[in-house]
């Protein structure tokens, strides 16, 4: 940091940090530097604005400079704090899940407003790929009625939605699964099979994945991003196998990438076994969540 002549200020350090990345090309850059502050110094981000003129302790700037530095490098910020706010709840995040995005919190809302119709004593719901548990934590939260089957492949995802369901006090119906896929075993489905199904699946495509951020392409868990030559190997599973696992009339809420909904939803009805409901854009625009009924 150059110009020693004057003292760093939060004011001034903000400032410095945010021209930073906008440099380095980072998204969102005044909301990183806020953030990596707030990090740095033990505090909510909201309070950095009733400390402008305090100076950090050398410890406080050490701490930031590093963080800074690895923003720089692309690093995700949620990863170097730990944390990500999604759907006004907070959740653990480490390099072992995806960071919760905002597009996926309207597929929440979808699954929300779905079982809040009628007078259901009880929703059993699956939801595949839980990462980090933002989608299950947060339906579970929201939903008194709703009893969550969450799976993931990877134990290290699974540990983070743990915590994550303790965290915000709905572990007791959130019930964690390792599992490939459907592959659910023994004593997981229940009797008639599942209510709901919601996936925010894999869906880049194989030879995409590099065009992507370098917060993204070098940082996120591959596994869960590529999804075969043109992103819907996933969802081709769901079409296929989905049926085994629900019970006549059931619903599935899925997210798709840009320009994907035409195609998923052909995956879907071609056999007549799904019913495409609706489509719904994020706030980009973008056809982002899609709702099917199984009919047979």
């Amino acid at each position: 940091m150059a110009d020693e002549s004057q003292p760093w200020t939060i004011g001034r350090l903000l400032n410095w940090t945010r021209q930073h990345l906008t440099d380095k090309g980072v998204d969102q850059p005044r909301l990183c530097s806020e953030l990596l502050l707030a990090h740095a110094l033990g505090c909510e981000k909201i309070q950095l604005y009733t400390r402008f003129e305090q100076v950090p302790s050398k410890a406080q700037m050490d701490v930031l400079r590093d963080l800074v530095r690895q923003a720089a490098q692309r690093v995700p910020v949620a990863y170097l704090i730990g944390r990500k706010e999604f759907f006004s709840l907070e959740f653990k995040v480490t390099p072992a899940v995806l960071v919760p995005r905002p597009e996926t919190e309207l597929l929440v809302q979808e699954v929300i407003d779905h079982c809040r119709v009628g007078d259901r004593q009880r929703w059993n719901i699956l939801e595949l790929g839980t990462g980090s548990g933002c989608i299950a934590v947060s339906l579970a939260k929201y939903l008194e009625k709703a009893w969550v089957v969450a799976s993931d492949i990877s134990p290290d995802s699974l540990a983070v939605a743990h915590e994550n369901a303790v965290r915000h006090g709905v572990e007791d119906r959130v019930r964690l699964v390792q599992a490939d896929g459907l592959s659910l075993g023994e004593k997981v489905v229940p009797d008639g099979g599942f209510d709901l199904l919601v996936s925010n699946p894999p869906y880049i495509a194989d030879d995409e994945i590099d065009q992507l951020p370098p917060e993204v392409a070098r940082y996120e868990p591959r596994e869960a991003l590529v999804a075969g030559p043109q992103g819907l190997a996933f969802y081709r599973t769901l079409a296929e196998d989905g049926p085994g696992v629900l019970w006549p009339g059931a619903a599935v809420f899925v997210e798709v990438g840009y320009g994907q909904h035409e195609q998923v939803a052909e995956l879907f009805t071609a056999k007549g076994r799904f019913e495409l409901v609706a489509v719904r854009r994020d706030l980009a625009g973008i056809q982002r969540a899609m709702h099917f009924l199984l009919v047979g």
